[in-house]
């Protein structure tokens, strides 16, 4: 009872507290102008929730990326995540997919906005577009590790008691690699956040990484971070969403410590 893992909520609160404490005491060193204190900036979200900016309030801004980010990592899931398990089971597969694979693997997303304005324009396209990039490489790369590196001992164990080849890759690969696709999972999701707020950037009149980009043009460094902090408690929220599922579908997984 006495050890750290039975005081998780205790801990959480008092690393929440030093942090939000150093904040306080860096925004007294360097002014507010230059680093707003928390309360600045929670009064500034309340702020941006009831007086529109652009025509919208903090809420409509929020929809616009979310309803991004969830329809390219649904595109990238449906595709990711079938190509990487592909690759990792099939030999075959691998060597033919793999080579034009690792070519684009090493490409920032970020590099993409270029093309993408030139092929989709600066509508909703581009942007999808941009977060379908970065976090459909995750994904497939990590479907690809877990599956290409599942214990040799558990595909024969299965082979000694009949299993098929079918059998052999949903049975045992598939469950196997299911932490590292949870993995994925939770970086795409972060990849796709990182890449609509740079699609917003550079041409949105919608979304959050807009509200980020208007704080700059008005000299409002709390309005800049208070999009951040947005961000930062959907992504949050999203990666605990995930490690909930991930406990459901891995029942077997534990923490070590």
């Amino acid at each position: 009872m006495n050890s750290p893992k039975s005081h998780p909520l205790l801990l959480g609160a008092l690393s929440l507290s030093v942090f939000f404490m150093s904040w306080i005491i860096l925004t007294k060193a360097v002014g507010t102008k230059i680093l707003p204190d928390p309360f600045q900036v929670i009064g500034e979200i309340i702020r941006l929730f009831k007086t529109p900016l652009s025509g919208r309030t903090l809420l409509e801004h929020v929809l616009f990326s979310l309803r991004r980010v969830l329809i390219a990592y649904g595109l990238a899931i449906v595709s990711g995540l079938p190509l990487g398990l592909m690759m990792g089971w099939s030999s075959l597969c691998r060597k033919i997919i793999g080579p034009i694979f690792e070519i684009f693997r090493p490409i920032p997303p970020i590099a993409w906005i270029p093309v993408a304005i030139l092929w989709l324009g600066v509508a909703e396209g581009s942007k999808i577009y941009i977060c379908y990039v970065g976090a459909f490489i995750i994904l497939a790369l990590n479907s690809f590790t877990g599956t290409r590196y599942v214990e040799p001992i558990l595909i024969n164990c299965a082979r000694v008691l009949g299993a098929n080849r079918k059998r052999l890759f949903l049975g045992v690969a598939v469950p196997a690699a299911l932490p590292s696709i949870f993995a994925g999972l939770q970086n795409g999701m972060s990849m796709a956040w990182m890449c609509v707020l740079a699609a917003e950037l550079v041409g949105g009149r919608e979304g959050i990484g807009f509200i980020i980009i208007q704080g700059m043009n008005l000299d409002r460094p709390d309005m800049i971070l208070a999009g951040m902090v947005v961000i930062g408690l959907l992504g949050a929220l999203m990666a605990i969403v995930l490690r909930i599922l991930e406990k459901v579908l891995c029942p077997w997984r534990r923490e070590l410590v």
